[in-house]
């Protein structure tokens, strides 16, 4: 049988079986993070959703308003004028056939792929590679486009495109626990907010079923969904 290290056994110490306010269990959260490396804010949100239904899938973007303290790169697959549209933007990587060979043979140093439409079709060889990895150009996740520059500026920035998994549950992390606990709970909000918004036609009943926060070495943190901003 594992046993739990003593760093996570002194933590589960400051948790209780209550519920947390979305703000006390960010406070909480930043208190447990004690780990030998900035840890990431993660929020685990279980739904109400059957994503095997077509009408209950789950996929989306939501900007947060402090970004997500990481470092984007950012790749753009286009041709002619649109070249120089996303180099202007700071893109970090653009080509056109050259890149999705590049691609193909394996090399995947970016975070975000973005394509326009015009390339799509030469990109559909590339689902093996890219699929997998989420990384794949979609119009749903706003990386298929023709604003080459707003689309760029916006991942840099912090939006994120997040998915229901097949258990109906969606993994997100919305800050680094450096962040102060004001802006980690914006980002949160937003979240929370882009999820209603895009709640499926399908979903039926309660649709927010469980919240946890926690940090990446850290425990879960239960929120109490009858505090969450409504």
């Amino acid at each position: 049988m594992k046993t739990k290290s003593r760093r996570m056994q002194e933590n589960l110490k400051k948790i209780t079986d209550e519920l947390y306010s979305p703000v006390e269990a960010i406070k909480l959260l930043k208190n447990t993070a004690n780990a030998k490396f900035v840890e990431t804010a993660e929020a685990h949100i279980v739904l109400g959703l059957n994503p095997k239904y077509a009408d209950q899938q789950l996929r989306a973007t939501v900007i947060l308003p402090h970004g997500t303290g990481k470092t984007v790169r950012v790749a753009v697959i286009t041709k002619g004028s649109k070249i120089e549209e996303a180099q202007q933007a700071n893109a970090d990587i653009v080509g056109s056939e050259d890149l999705i060979q590049d691609i193909a043979n394996g090399k995947l140093d970016f975070d975000k792929l973005i394509a326009t439409p015009d390339v799509m079709p030469l990109i559909a060889k590339l689902g093996r590679v890219l699929g997998p990895r989420g990384l794949m150009p979609s119009p749903k996740a706003g990386t298929v486009t023709t604003n080459l520059a707003q689309s760029i500026s916006e991942f840099k920035k912090g939006k994120l495109e997040y998915r229901v998994d097949k258990t109906g549950i969606v993994h997100l992390g919305f800050g680094k626990v450096n962040f102060n606990s004001e802006d980690l709970l914006q980002n949160f909000e937003s979240i929370q907010e882009s999820i209603n918004k895009n709640r499926p036609p399908g979903s039926k009943g309660k649709y927010w079923k469980s919240v946890y926060l926690s940090s990446t070495m850290g425990p879960s943190i239960n929120i109490d969904l009858s505090t969450l901003k409504s």
